[in-house]
């Protein structure tokens, strides 16, 4: 699903015209059949970008959200990022795109790129590229880096061919901001994008997001955010 992305401060959208940039989540390890279909049920009724869910529900909502032009996200090595093998990372990577997933998030191995084992941080990267073929979004969790390796960071995750380049993998890593979105929209070249993830729960901040220059946003609480109803006590991951 293509995606546009918002850098004006000058552009406005209402609560409800800020769907097709949502990347609607639900991954709660207790969800049940029905509340994945139903989630995806709400992914087409309120046109979200898609439905983003675990890898191991992807055959029902695959079922739910086909023909509708909502797509499928799936993540890997994630809620806890970098505690997969290259190989299980590529090798699960490959089996989400068979299951039918149109986009998929990934974890990066922190501790290798805070160790200089550079080579490895971005084969580990481009591993899931080539073996799922779909447009990878990279969770860097930049507030646990240095401005060092922040840096590098963002250019091993562009050299291993990552579609889109995110600030962190949830709110318990960093509540998505417009200075982080800005610090990756400067950097990204090649047609790659930014997804802000973390803790995103009022219209409001997700409209900063997108005018900073974010092309997605990643938020468990979609519904709030597109009725404005969210606020400071909103859940959202």
């Amino acid at each position: 699903m293509s995606t546009t992305t918002v850098t004006s401060a000058e552009f406005d959208l209402t609560p409800a015209e800020l769907a097709p940039y949502i990347q609607h989540t639900k991954i709660d390890p207790d969800a049940t059949r029905d509340e994945m279909v139903a989630h995806a049920q709400e992914a087409v009724t309120h046109g979200f970008n898609a439905a983003m869910v675990p890898a191991s529900w992807l055959p029902v909502v695959v079922a739910e959200l086909r023909g509708t032009g909502v797509g499928v996200a799936s993540a890997l090595d994630f809620p806890t990022v970098g505690v997969m093998t290259s190989a299980g990372k590529a090798a699960e990577a490959a089996e989400i795109a068979r299951l039918g997933a149109t986009q998929l998030d990934i974890g990066v191995q922190v501790g290798w790129l805070k160790s200089g084992r550079y080579d490895d941080f971005r084969e580990d990267i481009a591993g899931v590229v080539r073996a799922s073929g779909l447009p990878v979004k990279v969770m860097l969790e930049l507030p646990l880096l240095t401005d060092d390796e922040k840096e590098t960071a963002v250019e091993l995750a562009m050299e291993a061919g990552a579609a889109f380049l995110k600030n962190a993998s949830s709110g318990q890593i960093e509540t998505a901001n417009p200075a982080s979105v800005r610090y990756l929209v400067d950097r990204a070249r090649n047609g790659v994008q930014v997804k802000a993830s973390g803790s995103i729960k009022t219209y409001r901040q997700g409209l900063e997001l997108l005018r900073a220059g974010a092309s997605l946003l990643g938020t468990s609480a979609g519904l709030a955010i597109v009725t404005d109803t969210g606020d400071e006590s909103t859940v959202s991951y």
